[in-house]
């Protein structure tokens, strides 16, 4: 798939071991000349783990997307869907699990 001058939202969820990894992509997907529109969890964007400290990753992604806010309340979230401010949606970490109960969901909504 061609990424140049899609508007991809890119949503860090809360599995801090993976964050550097992560933000790997999100660096391939801003090479690859799409806008990352960067969302974070509550908790990705507050929390300190073991893993590092939350402003870090907050400035790296800030440095990867060019972006100088982050979309981590909510409130900041609601507009996304109704503006269609976003061409693709990514979900970053997405375990196996959360995947697959958001899938059966949509379908038992879709029947």
């Amino acid at each position: 798939m061609k990424l140049e001058g899609k508007k991809v939202g890119f949503c860090l969820t809360g599995s801090f071991c993976t964050f550097d990894k992560t933000l790997e992509q999100m660096k391939k997907i801003v090479e690859e000349g799409a806008e990352v529109i960067p969302i974070m969890s509550y908790n990705s964007y507050e929390l300190d783990t073991k893993f590092g400290k939350a402003e870090d990753f907050i400035n790296k992604i800030k440095q990867i997307t060019g972006k100088q806010e982050i979309i981590h309340t909510i409130q900041g979230a609601e507009p996304i869907g109704p503006r269609k401010l976003t061409d693709i949606m990514l979900i970053a970490p997405c375990s196996r699990k959360y995947n697959s109960k958001i899938s059966k969901s949509e379908l038992q909504t879709l029947q």
